[in-house]
C-alpha cells in the first residue's frame, strides 16, 4: 500500500503516549488450558515499611488515605484504558497501580504480540520516524504534530491509524489513541478498534462489555475535540506544561519537515485546536471492534457498538469518583467472582476477603484534612 504511505508519524512509544490494551489481557480464555496458573501464590500481602519491617497492605494504604488516587500515584492524567480496566475490575486495576511488576510472562507475551500486530497495521498507512525528545513539552509536541499531519490525510485518503485523543472528563484529563478512523462507503466516519486473540475464539460477554465501553469513551473524547470543547487552558492546567518553552531542535526540525513553522508548544497547540475546529471533521458515526486471531490473522468476528451517551457519562462519573478520592475502590460483584480465578492479586485482595461488601463512601478531602 505504498500509495497511502505519504504521511509520517512518530510512534506512540517514541512520544510516550501509548494506550494499548488487548482483548484477552484480563479475561479467562487464555489461562483455562493451564490449571496450575490458578494456584500460583500472588504477591505477598506484606510490604516493607519505612523502617524496613514488613507491614500489612491495609496499614500501608491507610497511610495514604489523605491523598486522592490521582495524587497518590502522581498522575496528571489518565488513559482511557485505565477506565476500561475499572470496568473489568476496579480493585484489580488499583493493585496494578500499587504493586507494579507482577505482570505474568503469559500476559506480557499477549501484549507484545498484540503490539506487533497493531504496529504492522499502522505501517500500512504511515511511515514511522523516531524523533528524540528532551522534555515533556517535546513529547506533547509530537502528539500535536501527528494530529496536524493526520487531519488532512483523513480528509484526502479517507483512513488514518493511531490518532491521539485527549480531553477533560469529569474534571480529569483523559488521553488515548484510536486504532483507526476511516470513512465508510456511505461517507460515515467510523472508529475501528482492533483486538487480538491468542486462541481462535471470541471473548466472553464481560470482556466485550469492557471493549465496548472503551471505544464509546474514545468517541466521547474525539467528538468533544472536533466540537471545540477541548481548551488550551484545560490542557495546560492538567499537564502543567509550559507553552512558552522552546521546543527541542529535533522536534523543530521534524515540524519544519512537515511544513509547520513553530517555535514553542503554545504555537503548536494553537494550530491543533484551530485545525480540529476549522477542518470540518465530523463526529464519529459508527463504532466497530474487530477481533483477530494472533497466529493466523483470521478475523474471528466484528462487534458493532451502539453508543449510549448517558450510560457512558454515568460510568465515567462513577469511575472518576474513585480517582478524585470520593470513594474507595470496588471489586467485582458476586456474579462475576469467576474473574478472580485468573487475577494476579487474588491472594491479597481486600475486597475478596471482605466477601465483596460495598465499601463506604469516603469523606470529602477537605473534611479529612482537618
Amino acid at each position: 500500500m505504498a500509495e497511502t504511505r505519504e504521511e509520517e508519524t512518530v510512534s506512540a512509544e517514541a512520544s510516550g503516549f501509548s494506550d494499548l490494551s488487548d482483548s484477552e489481557f484480563l479475561d479467562l480464555e487464555d489461562t483455562q488450558e493451564s490449571s496450575t496458573s490458578h494456584n500460583k501464590p500472588g504477591p505477598s500481602s506484606e510490604l516493607p515499611g519505612k523502617d524496613g519491617k514488613l507491614i500489612s497492605l491495609p496499614k500501608w494504604k491507610r497511610g495514604l488515605d489523605v491523598l486522592s488516587p490521582m495524587e497518590q500515584f502522581h498522575l496528571k492524567y489518565l488513559y482511557v484504558t485505565d477506565l476500561s480496566a475499572q470496568n473489568w475490575c476496579e480493585q484489580q486495576m488499583v493493585y496494578g497501580k500499587e504493586l507494579p511488576g507482577f505482570l505474568t510472562p503469559e500476559k506480557s507475551s499477549v501484549l507484545d504480540t498484540g503490539a506487533s500486530i497493531h504496529l504492522a497495521r499502522e505501517l500500512e498507512v504511515h511511515d514511522l520516524v523516531t524523533v528524540p525528545i528532551t522534555s515533556k513539552e517535546d513529547a506533547w509536541a509530537i502528539k500535536f504534530l501527528n494530529i496536524l499531519s493526520m487531519i488532512p490525510t483523513l480528509q484526502s485518503e479517507g483512513r488514518i491509524r493511531e490518532f491521539p485523543v485527549f480531553g477533560e472528563v469529569e474534571g480529569v484529563l483523559l488521553a488515548g489513541v484510536l486504532d483507526e478512523l476511516h470513512y465508510t462507503a456511505r461517507g460515515e466516519l467510523e472508529l475501528a478498534e482492533l483486538k487480538t486473540r491468542r486462541h481462535p475464539v471470541l471473548p466472553p460477554d464481560a470482556q466485550r462489555k469492557k471493549d465496548c465501553f472503551q471505544v464509546s469513551l474514545y468517541k466521547y473524547i474525539f467528538d468533544a475535540m472536533v466540537q471545540g470543547k477541548v481548551t488550551t487552558a484545560s490542557l495546560i492546567h492538567h499537564t502543567k506544561l509550559c507553552p512558552e518553552k522552546p521546543l527541542g531542535p529535533s522536534v523543530l526540525r521534524h515540524a519544519r519537515q512537515g511544513g509547520f513553522s513553530v517555535k514553542s508548544l503554545g504555537d503548536l497547540m494553537e494550530l491543533v485546536f484551530l485545525s480540529l475546529t476549522l477542518s470540518d471533521l465530523p463526529v464519529i458515526d459508527m463504532l466497530k471492534i474487530e477481533y483477530i486471531h494472533q497466529e493466523t490473522a483470521t478475523v474471528l468476528g466484528t462487534e458493532i457498538v451502539a453508543f449510549e451517551e448517558t450510560e457512558v457519562r454515568n460510568k465515567v462519573q462513577h469511575y472518576m469518583a474513585y480517582w478524585m478520592g470520593h470513594r474507595e475502590p470496588q471489586g467485582v460483584d458476586v456474579e462475576e467472582a469467576w474473574k478472580c480465578r485468573t487475577c494476579t492479586y487474588a491472594d491479597i485482595c481486600e475486597w475478596r476477603k471482605s466477601g465483596g461488601l460495598p465499601n463506604s463512601v469516603l469523606e470529602p478531602q477537605a473534611e479529612k484534612a482537618k
